[in-house]
């Protein structure tokens, strides 16, 4: 371990997301040689008692229901931000506005004019020396990195098609319990922002191309729900028959279209099909992507998330179908860190390795990705598909 100070963490939030960072803020020192260790210093929430019992479940050494003043201490490095997107901009701003590198969870805000202001202040911010990143920690599994990999090197010549898919079933009972995620107010979207944003940066990551515009379709299915557990309600259960109802104004479901544009901001002739849905019954985090090109193919999906099916459309035909790929290997993106080739790593393994890159570029003064400025352009494809959803599918420029 480097004997470099330690970066110690505030994290705002402490539900399902705070879980996940804890485990990789913990974890990360453990497999990775970090150029600086860390200390998860202070767990936030807005009710103490809650915060209290957060912080000492999960072992973070204090715990506090005043973001700010937190923020405020000199003895804060980074501060996480965990919380629904209705707090986002506000609690960016003032921790990057306090010399606080910053991880915020995506999508990066619930408007584009608080991701603007966002991005705006992490710019100042990194002239100062102040680094930040969004959270979209998919990016980050290595069969989708590899993906990546090949992609730049050709393997799959020019892209001419991607279908991006996310599926979830876990509110497909109309008596699973309201939470925050069903809050436009809160969450910003539904579907789109919660999971569709993740799909459509993993096929810009993945590609190397930008959505420039969309053509989409939004329906909410279940317009009201039981209320069970308040505002940390989560994912998954079931509302109690006789509850008090509270009203979906979010998104169940997207479908859209979309176009790129290259590297250089040109024109590209791919296409695109974008999904995202929390009522694919039997899907449980099913994000698939399939990009073809006029020499190959690939194909992943989280699910089988160890694993990339790849076709080599070079090789004779009596030769020719898809090859799966164990990503597991000492050579690929990050797994010689971990176990032997075929033991595969899980959904946790994408945060510690975010936790890697951002005390990597911390250590650097290196701007890790994806940055606040490509959050943003996310937030942009997301409010596009809204514009153009609430236009009957109108082609809507990002």
């Amino acid at each position: 371990m480097t004997s470099a100070e330690p970066l110690r963490v505030a994290m705002i939030g402490h539900a399902f997301m705070g879980r996940a960072h804890t485990q990789a803020w913990k974890t990360a020192g453990r497999f990775f040689a970090l150029p600086r260790p860390v200390e998860t210093a202070v767990i936030v929430g807005h009710n103490a008692e809650r915060a209290t019992k957060a912080a000492e479940a999960l072992e973070w050494q204090e715990s506090s229901d005043d973001w700010r003043a937190t923020i405020a201490r000199d003895d804060i490095d980074i501060v996480d931000i965990c919380t629904p997107g209705d707090t986002h901009a506000e609690v960016a701003i003032a921790a990057l506005q306090a010399g606080k590198h910053v991880m915020c969870e995506k999508p990066l805000a619930n408007t584009v004019a608080e991701a603007e202001a966002m991005t705006a202040a992490a710019e100042e911010a990194f002239a100062r020396g102040v680094v930040s990143m969004c959270g979209f920690t998919y990016r980050r599994t290595p069969a989708l990195a590899y993906a990546k990999q090949l992609v730049a090197e050709g393997k799959l010549g020019t892209i001419r098609h991607i279908r991006g898919v996310y599926l979830q079933d876990w509110l497909s009972d109309p008596m699973s319990p309201w939470s925050w995620r069903m809050d436009k107010e809160l969450a910003g979207s539904g579907a789109l922002g919660d999971i569709g944003a993740h799909v459509v940066d993993a096929a810009e990551y993945v590609t190397g191309l930008t959505v420039r515009g969309v053509s989409g379709m939004l329906e909410t299915f279940v317009t009201e729900r039981p209320v069970a557990g308040g505002i940390e309600g989560g994912l998954g259960g079931r509302g109690a028959e006789g509850a008090e109802m509270k009203p979906v104004t979010v998104d169940d479901a997207a479908v859209f279209t979309a176009r790129f544009s290259d590297a250089d901001g040109h024109p590209s002739n791919a296409v695109a099909t974008f999904e995202a849905t929390r009522f694919a019954l039997g899907r449980k985090n099913a994000l698939r992507l399939e990009i073809n090109g006029d020499q190959g193919s690939l194909a992943f999906d989280f699910e089988d998330m160890n694993a990339l099916d790849y076709f080599d459309g070079s090789r004779p035909a009596e030769e020719q179908g898809f090859t799966r790929i164990l990503v597991t290997e000492p050579t690929h993106p990050w797994t010689g860190n971990w176990w032997p080739p075929g033991h595969g790593l899980g959904y946790e393994h994408g945060f510690t390795h975010q936790v890697v890159d951002l005390v990597s570029a911390i250590d650097s003064a290196t701007q890790p990705r994806p940055s606040f400025a490509d959050a943003l352009h996310i937030n942009k494809v997301l409010a596009a598909v809204q514009d153009s959803a609430w236009h009957e599918s109108r082609f809507t420029l990002v």
